[in-house]
């Protein structure tokens, strides 16, 4: 059996982490989500608020499963017993920064591979950062994520 993590802060999730999800879940016999703690970025969602976002987001998906985490990626990796960290590649940029990850984790956990996504063309602007900072000055994010993530921006900015 193979199981999937894909880490990352998710604040929020937004439509690019579902497609990524979507499309791991038909790869691997299992995806984990989990939400990591970022250090170099404030977050406006807690991490229970951001779990439940996921979970509701990803209802139905027999295969998908979310957690929160905590340490070194590749550390949990490996207590979960995964064989895979998944990463998504929107841009160049995105792949140099992922490219120091992917080694790091290579270092400490060689025996897990880490599996880059290549965004949808339709998805390659989009960060949980943009769907903040346009939410933050009252701009439409109805389209970069579920309903029920944009009714908790909203909430969290009025």
């Amino acid at each position: 059996m193979q199981k999937a993590i894909y880490p990352g802060s998710f604040d929020p999730i937004t439509k690019g982490h579902l497609d990524i999800i979507q499309r791991a879940a038909r790869l691997y016999d299992e995806v984990v989500i989990v939400i990591m703690p970022n250090d170099e970025k404030k977050a406006l969602f807690t991490p229970q608020e951001r779990l439940a976002m996921i979970e509701r987001s990803i209802e139905g998906m027999t295969n998908v499963r979310a957690a929160i985490g905590s340490g070194l990626t590749a550390a949990y990796a490996r207590q979960a017993q995964a064989t895979v960290l998944l990463r998504g590649i929107r841009a160049v940029s995105d792949y140099e920064y992922e490219l120091q990850l992917a080694t790091a984790n290579m270092t400490i956990a060689p025996e897990i591979e880490t599996v880059f996504l290549l965004a949808k063309p339709e998805y390659s602007f989009l960060s949980s950062s943009t769907v903040k900072t346009i939410a933050k000055n009252h701009g439409d994010v109805r389209a970069m994520g579920p309903p029920h993530v944009d009714q908790m921006i909203r909430r969290k900015y009025e």
